[in-house]
């Protein structure tokens, strides 16, 4: 199993040992690594960027229970630097967090967020009606919600329990999550809600991030 250390820590430079290194289909290499600083794609955000030993890292994945760097070169086992690409980092944790405050919004008119994807420029939260059927609600009146949070600048609070991750804004409720995310809310920036629509049932809303 490799240790996530970006479920707890912010760190973005740090070392490993290389456990194992196989050739993929492709001519590229599968390197597992002890623990990560490289959060894999899944979870509606993609995967982070960065080196490991100075090579660019082409993907990240997970395979059952280990995290698994692509790279164009094998590494032999050992240990080795890891550089997460800081900036890709924070507009992956500013997309993703602002897609849970999009969920805090909708749960606090009457949705239940089911499903969501956090990918700059194709930001989206997907919503089926609650217990009782709510109204589609304004995108303004999401947005007035929203902003009130990020003036508070609630902070962000990881727990894990059990081996599951939570994580929280302030007094906000907590999402079971793997992905990662803004320190405070004002680090989000300037977030728009593009648009709302009803598909099969259920409530999509479109978000953007500058």
């Amino acid at each position: 199993m490799t240790e996530r250390l970006y479920y707890t820590s912010e760190a973005t430079e740090g070392h490993a040992q290389v456990i194992r290194c196989t050739e993929e289909p492709d001519g590229r290499y599968a390197i597992e690594l002890d623990k990560t600083l490289f959060h894999p794609q899944g979870g509606g955000q993609p995967a982070d960027k960065g080196w490991i030993a100075g090579i660019a890292v082409e993907g990240v994945s997970q395979r059952g229970e280990h995290v698994v760097h692509v790279l164009a070169r094998p590494l032999t086992p050992g240990e080795v630097d890891m550089q997460v690409d800081k900036a890709a980092r924070d507009v992956h944790s500013r997309w993703h967090s602002a897609g849970h405050l999009i969920g805090y919004a909708g749960e606090h008119v009457g949705w239940e967020p089911v499903k969501a994807h956090h990918w700059p420029g194709e930001g989206r939260i997907t919503f089926v009606a609650g217990a009782q059927q709510a109204a589609i609600p304004d995108a303004s009146a999401l947005t007035t919600l929203i902003e009130g949070w990020k003036t508070q600048n609630l902070l962000c609070h990881t727990e894990i329990e059990e081996g599951r991750r939570q994580v929280r804004f302030g007094f906000l409720p907590a999402y079971l999550c793997g992905g990662t995310h803004v320190q405070q809310l004002g680090q989000i920036g300037p977030m728009t809600i593009t648009g709302l629509k009803m598909k099969k049932g259920q409530l999509v809303v479109n978000y953007t991030v500058e």
